[in-house]
């Protein structure tokens, strides 16, 4: 370890938050120790426990991170699209792009490991809470109720974690941008046809 060694604070956290990311995504948090991340990173353990006070702590800030960039990729994608099938639309390929580039993040926030653990289960739940309100923000459907556009906001993130689970499943090679573009179309028509119950 020679330059590694001193990076200033804020960047060594990052490159921890980076290499513990993907350690995680590949083995599980389980099977996951702080000394295989230490390792990984190039630092020794109390390095690593200047930062995190333990292997949840880490875990646990990573969930929230991640959540984060998902739900502020989504928002910022639909509030520059123009009318409500655009948002639509741009949402999806903003969930879709974030998935390709950042799989080991996915795979972190929806993994069966995330959801085995209460805590962490948790934390993912505020996550999906959180990207459903802002779903429902941009779902414009006249006479609906608040709860309905957070129900069905509901239903458009599970459609989005489904189709992502399945794409990466299968390995297939698809752009995000022409599968968003499929789902979205298929969502709007759905929204579209949605109408408070008489």
């Amino acid at each position: 370890m020679s330059s590694t060694s001193r990076l200033p604070a804020a960047q060594r956290r990052r490159q921890l938050l980076d290499v513990a990311l993907e350690v995680f995504a590949r083995d599980g948090f389980h099977d996951t120790s702080m000394n295989g991340i230490a390792e990984a990173a190039g630092v020794t353990k109390p390095v690593l426990y200047q930062h995190f006070a333990s292997k949840r702590d880490l875990y646990r800030e990573l969930l929230l991170e991640v959540g984060e960039q998902l739900q502020d990729e989504i928002a910022k994608a639909a509030v520059q699209a123009g009318t409500p099938h655009e948002q639509v639309r741009a949402g999806f390929a903003a969930y879709f792009r974030w998935v390709a580039d950042r799989r080991e993040a996915f795979h972190v926030l929806f993994g069966g490991g995330t959801r085995r653990d209460p805590e962490f289960a948790a934390v993912a739940s505020r996550a999906e809470a959180s990207i459903a309100a802002t779903i429902a923000e941009f779902i414009q459907v006249e006479g609906m109720t608040a709860a309905d556009r957070e129900l069905l906001a509901y239903g458009l993130v599970g459609m989005s974690e489904g189709t992502s689970r399945q794409w990466i499943a299968t390995g297939a090679a698809e752009d995000p941008d022409h599968l968003a573009a499929t789902v979205a179309e298929l969502a709007w028509a759905g929204l579209r046809g949605s109408s408070p119950q008489a």
